[in-house]
């Protein structure tokens, strides 16, 4: 069964959608997290069910990581995604808190050609789970925010929070 709730955030409402899991710890997978506004966004789709209580620890984390006292989060995902978009999304999984790397350094990683780069702006493009899952912790070899489904000024917004880039004074 899907379930969703909606989180406030310094971002929006942001949309939660999991599965039903025995193995998760509140009870749900989550398996997307959608932002107002965001490219290919989820939508809530006729027979889910809305469950505020089983997304409760979710909520609770994303409350925690937005006033600073937590920078990881521990969730179960419900599996998504091909083979090598999952491959990518777990690499995403391994980029700390208050840092940055590129697509090259991610395609090293992964042992994937150069000419490849792109398959994986792809994967990290279709990641469904934004800000749980790091996405907006890649950025471009000459260090410009490059795409980001949320937006780039909300990748920016990210980086400046978790202190991987500097607010700019005018």
């Amino acid at each position: 069964m899907t379930l969703y709730s909606i989180a406030e955030s310094q971002l929006g409402d942001l949309l939660l959608v999991g599965e039903a899991s025995a193995t998760a710890r509140s009870g749900v997978a989550l398996a997307s997290l959608s932002m107002p506004g965001q490219k290919g966004a989820v939508v809530v789709q006729d027979g889910w069910r809305r469950d505020d209580e089983v997304f409760s620890d979710v909520a609770r984390q994303l409350r925690a990581y937005f006033n600073g006292t937590a920078k990881s989060f521990e969730l179960e995902f419900a599996p998504t995604g091909t083979e090598f978009q999952q491959r990518v999304w777990r690499t995403l999984d391994d980029i700390p808190y208050g840092t940055t790397t590129t697509y090259g350094h991610l395609a090293d990683q992964l042992g994937v050609e150069r000419a490849e780069i792109r398959a994986v702006g792809a994967a990290i493009g279709a990641n469904p789970l934004l800000l749980v899952r790091p996405c907006h912790r890649v950025i471009g070899a000459d260090g410009s925010l490059r795409g980001y489904a949320g937006g780039v000024e909300r990748k920016r917004d990210l980086l400046i929070h978790e202190g991987a880039l500097q607010p700019v004074l005018i």
